[in-house]
């Protein structure tokens, strides 16, 4: 059976039948008194369908009712599921949402590290090259100034050789040329009609000269000694001047002989001013110029050297005064502050052997008197036993003084023993011997003697 709604057609339902007598449900079984007082008859039949009526229309309602009740019930159900599927899926997007947010947030960090890392790396790269290009353009250069400097070092050594040559050549020329100025009156010196072979005798001499130089020139490119050479070639330059200053003076004048014997010295000298050059080249000797300039420095080096050495001696002198202004301050510290360790020091220092009160004597003058080292004493210690105590009471969270563990320590001889305890000994006590005590000493000890004695049942 089900409910009857409570509209018909958009109208209202009109209401149930009032009730009649009281209300029973349909499937009740009828008693014997039931059965006697509601025994069918004819006057009763009507109420008995409206009853039924009544009742019919009672359990459609509560039917009704509870089909209505369970819809409700259901679609609250639904709606309180669809709540829930609504708040999971919010909440589904929502977490998707913060998801996507963080997602998007790692990866918009993750962009900006690569892109700090593409530019960090790009730095790095255009650094090194940047760097390699530096390098490379120091190399080009330094190549370049090195290749300048040696086509620099090969035009001068060309240079050099081109000059030497040519100044070679100059001096070789000179020397031709004096000895064509010197052979004509040394020729005529030794001309003889009846030996012209003595002709041959000039030529000989300048022949010497020449060989000579040759091969100094030789020895000195060879780097082996030349003095021997060099002083072969002036013998015979000297030689030749000197038969033409005598044989010039004789058969011609002064100015031939004279003339003629500088050309004899010269052509030699020359070469030998060539070769002299290139031995001091050889040796490293240093020019007039580079000497001034060297014993210029050596005396500007003296005088440094000297003021440096003045000034350190000052410094010194300083130095010694403040030290021995200082050692008798301390002196006068250690005198006062320490009168009879100083004492002590002074007849140590007498019985050492030493004029002064040395740091040796102070020490071991401070261990025979104060039995510590300098800066210790029995005092300096206690205090920093006391200290360290009061550190470790803070550190431990101790009182500084611990209690003494010694039993009624304000308890006298002459007082009453306690319950627990035995006076063994006991002095004699003579009048005078303690110190009277105050009232409230006195008092408190009679109260004490007073329940210290046992008492008497």
């Amino acid at each position: 059976m089900t409910a009857s709604p409570p509209k018909v057609n958009g109208h209202a339902r009109p209401p149930a039948p009032p009730v009649l007598g009281d209300w029973q449900p349909i499937d009740a079984t009828p008693t014997a008194q039931d059965d006697a007082i509601t025994e069918p008859t004819a006057a009763t039949e009507p109420d008995n369908d409206l009853i039924a009526q009544a009742q019919a229309e009672a359990i459609r309602s509560k039917a009704w009712a509870e089909a209505e009740e369970q819809r409700l019930a259901a679609e609250a159900k639904k709606e309180a599921e669809l709540k829930l599927a609504e708040a999971e899926a919010e909440a589904i997007r929502i977490k998707a949402e913060e998801d996507a947010r963080k997602a998007k947030i790692a990866n918009d960090r993750a962009e900006a590290r690569f892109e700090e890392e593409q530019a960090a790396r790009q730095a790095r790269i255009a650094k090194a090259n940047k760097e390699r290009e530096d390098a490379e353009r120091a190399a080009a250069d330094a190549n370049r100034q090195a290749e300048e400097e040696q086509r620099a070092e090969l035009d001068q050594a060309k240079a050099v050789e081109k000059s030497s040559k040519r100044w070679r050549q100059v001096a070789m020329g000179f020397y031709g040329l004096c000895a064509a100025v010197a052979l004509p009156v040394q020729s005529s010196a030794f001309y003889n009609p009846n030996a012209k072979y003595l002709l041959v005798a000039p030529v000989f001499i300048e022949v010497i000269a020449l060989v000579a130089l040759v091969g100094a020139a030789a020895a000195v490119t060879d780097g082996r000694p030349q003095w021997h050479y060099r002083l072969v070639a002036w013998a015979g330059a000297l030689t030749a001047a000197t038969i033409n200053v005598v044989h010039g003076l004789d058969a011609f004048d002064a100015a031939t002989a004279f003339g003629t014997a500088l050309a004899s010295v010269a052509g030699p000298g020359m070469w030998d001013l060539h070769e002299h050059g290139r031995i001091r080249k050889r040796d490293g000797k240093p020019t007039w110029r580079e000497r001034r300039a060297q014993r210029k420095a050596d005396r500007a080096a003296v005088k440094e050297r000297a003021a440096e050495e003045k000034r350190k001696a000052v410094e010194k002198e300083a130095a010694d005064k403040a030290a021995e202004e200082t050692a008798k301050k301390l002196a006068e510290a250690r005198a006062r502050d320490f009168p009879e360790v100083w004492k002590h020091a002074l007849r140590l220092a007498a019985a050492l052997g030493e004029t002064t009160v040395t740091e040796a004597v102070w020490r071991r003058a401070h261990l025979d008197i104060e039995g510590t080292d300098p800066g210790e004493s029995a005092e300096v210690i206690r205090a920093r036993n006391v200290a360290a105590k009061r550190v470790e009471s803070a550190r431990t969270n101790t009182p500084v003084n611990i209690p003494s563990k010694t039993m009624n320590a304000q308890r006298a001889a002459q007082m009453p023993p306690g319950p627990n305890r035995v006076l063994k000994t006991r002095a004699t006590r003579r009048p005078g011997d303690t110190p009277k005590y105050v009232g409230a000493a006195r008092k408190q000890a009679a109260i004490a003697a007073k329940n210290a004695r046992p008492h008497v049942g």
